[in-house]
């Protein structure tokens, strides 16, 4: 089972996206979600107008996903835990309630305490078999101090 993992952030990103990712169709969704995984990964986290941006930025692509459907209630975040390089992680589980096998596109906010976005992470789960439940860790790009949150923000099956 494939697992990736695409982070969102930085002033470039908007700009390297549409370059990268212009006809984010690819030969098969799963080459879209993989080349957009890519092109996001490349870009760290610096400012909070850049992260938001690039949120945007990255749930436009998960539109682009052909064939993608929503299946948000599908996916649930585990409590995020930090680790020694100040990281974030949490688990990703997700549900494959469609009757053949189904990959997944997830993206997972982290927040703060107060509920103020801090980074966002696409995971993706390829090749679930149907009716299988799989689970991925969604990693911050950054170091997230203080109480961390995790929820999912999107979910997309393809």
């Amino acid at each position: 089972m494939g697992r990736g993992r695409w982070a969102t952030g930085g002033a470039a990103l908007p700009l390297a996206l549409a370059a990268v990712l212009t006809g984010c169709g690819g030969d098969s969704p799963g080459d879209a979600a993989r080349e957009a995984e890519s092109a996001v990964g490349s870009f760290a986290s610096q400012a909070s107008e850049a992260l938001e941006s690039a949120t945007a930025e990255a749930g436009r692509r998960l539109d682009d996903i052909r064939g993608g459907i929503d299946v948000k209630g599908d996916v649930k975040a585990g409590s995020p835990t930090v680790g020694a390089d100040g990281r974030a992680r949490a688990q990703v589980t997700v549900t494959n309630t469609d009757d053949s096998e189904r990959s997944f596109a997830v993206q997972v906010d982290f927040t703060d305490a107060g509920g103020r976005l801090t980074d966002t992470v696409i995971v993706t789960v390829e090749h679930v078999q149907a009716g299988d439940s799989a689970t991925a860790t969604a990693r911050s790009t950054h170091d997230l101090p203080g109480e961390v949150r995790a929820e999912v923000a999107r979910a997309v099956r393809y």
